[in-house]
């Protein structure tokens, strides 16, 4: 029995999108109020300390969380026994890897010369347990497109989590601040969904439902693998070959763009891959429907990441305080990366959708070969360069992941370009506005102040004037949200 309906109406899909933009703009926007007062409290070290922790964890949850949640959304059919199956082969999976690491913790703090990553590791790979719990429950509401209820979930985590690690950190607890904030996050999103979400495992296990998945699931999980080896070797770098200070300014200057593209572009791309799922037989509506995944995601990210460049220095003063100036420059070349992310999303979840994941795995080969050795050249010139030449990769990967979808949906780069140009040229007329504002003679946070009004006003005008699809489309996405919700009301 098919316990899951993949038939989504446009009202279904555009309030499915609406409350995965709120849940992720609500948790984002409480996580970069809690990032801001830990980066007041603690010192850059200390960030980059726990960063080098996170790369082993992120390597370790691909295994638990990646491939076989994604199969869970993409099959056409699917159980209560393809469900609970893979919630405990997650589970065994979180064990396994829970104790290599607890075993060579001791190895890694060595080969760092930082004996605190011992209890680091060992405490915060815990939620390697909830995450597996997490990515079934995530993989049910993404395909019921029950955004709502993962809102709720997610909010309520992140003010828990916010509060007491905060608290931690002005208690003087220093990098432990860091743990308790991440590990309580996870713990608490898992007994919240408990109790929101439906979906329950059942004592059943079939291997050959497993192994069904595991078809399609193996290729996106060797992608992921291989996309997080790729993204958290610069961290395992830069913290053994220069310091932990420098790769907590490094992953300071990236926080705020990620945080704002995860967002915005993470909502998308939640809504899409369920959607161009069901679409797979009409080649002709899923390129429609990644055309505009591409052509919004570029109208929204595109003038933020601009924006954000442009105001750098003006708000890490404010914010961060002057201790992390030498975040600027990374902040800057971060945020002309993630301006590319919505292109490489909506490329590649249109690949997944088709079922087409050997050519996902192809392509993450071939970027990753690329990038490492573009890479490998950057080393010896420091820091800055590392992060220079992750824009350059971003650039190419954005060629590569389109290739495909010339031959599976028929959509060219010339159509690509031509879709997501509107968008770039008034955000590049608006930023250089911006920009020039930072030669005014008044305080920091007047800059700030008049650079975000200004640069809102400027890009909304410009589109109106130049009469944007998006903003037309946007407009008229609203009007229709308010009025489905009067009609529900009456």
């Amino acid at each position: 029995m098919d316990i899951i309906g993949k038939s989504h109406n446009k009202t279904t899909i555009i309030s499915s999108l609406f409350w995965r933009l709120m849940e992720g703009g609500g948790t984002q926007g409480i996580q970069f109020i809690i990032q801001i007062v830990l980066a007041r409290l603690l010192l850059p070290e200390q960030f980059g300390t726990i960063a080098i922790v996170m790369v082993f964890i992120h390597v370790a949850q691909v295994f638990v969380q990646s491939g076989f949640g994604t199969a869970l959304i993409q099959k056409k059919n699917v159980d209560e026994e393809d469900f609970s199956s893979i919630f405990y082969l997650s589970l065994m999976i979180a064990a396994v890897l829970y104790s290599l690491i607890f075993l060579i913790s001791p190895a890694i703090a060595s080969f760092y010369s930082m004996p605190v990553l011992i209890p680091v590791l060992r405490i915060l790979s815990l939620i390697l347990f909830t995450g597996a719990f997490n990515s079934i429950q995530y993989s049910f509401v993404s395909r019921n497109l029950q955004f709502k209820k993962l809102f709720k979930s997610s909010l309520g985590a992140m003010f828990i989590s916010g509060v007491l690690g905060v608290a931690a950190a002005y208690n003087g607890l220093g990098i432990w601040a860091l743990v308790i904030q991440q590990l309580t996050n996870q713990i608490s999103i898992s007994v919240i969904m408990w109790f929101t979400i439906e979906w329950r495992p059942k004592l059943v296990f079939s291997l050959a439902k497993v192994k069904d998945l595991f078809t399609f699931g193996w290729k996106l999980l060797a992608s992921s693998l291989l996309n997080v080896f790729y993204l958290e070797i610069r961290t395992l770098f830069i913290g053994r070959l220069y310091s932990s200070s420098a790769l907590g300014f490094y992953n300071r200057g990236e926080q705020f763009p990620k945080l704002i593209v995860n967002n915005i572009n993470g909502s998308i791309d939640a809504v899409m891959l369920p959607t161009l799922s069901a679409l797979q037989d009409d080649r002709k509506r899923a390129k429609e429907m990644m055309r505009r995944s591409i052509v919004t995601s570029s109208f929204l990210i595109f003038p933020m990441m601009i924006g954000l460049a442009v105001v750098a220095e003006p708000l890490v003063i404010l914010i961060l305080t002057d201790k992390w100036i030498p975040a600027v420059p990374f902040l800057q070349m971060f945020s002309i990366s993630y301006a590319l992310m919505p292109i490489h999303t909506a490329n590649l979840q249109a690949i997944n959708a088709m079922g087409r994941s050997d050519i996902f795995l192809k392509l993450e080969v071939i970027k990753k070969l690329i990038g490492l050795t573009i890479l490998a050249v950057s080393l010896p010139f420091g820091v800055y360069a590392i992060a220079m030449v992750q824009v350059l990769s971003g650039i190419i990967s954005t060629f590569i992941n389109a290739y495909p979808n010339k031959q599976i949906l028929n959509y060219s780069y010339k159509e690509q370009l031509t879709d997501i140009m509107p968008s770039f040229y008034i955000s590049m007329i608006m930023g250089s506005i911006v920009y020039s504002m930072n030669y005014l003679n008044i305080a920091e946070w007047q800059i700030l102040v008049i650079q975000v009004f200004a640069g809102t006003v400027i890009y909304i005008g410009l589109a109106k004037i130049f009469k944007n699809e998006s903003y037309g489309y946007l407009l008229e996405t609203v009007r229709q949200l308010i009025l489905e919700k009067r009609k529900a009301s009456v």
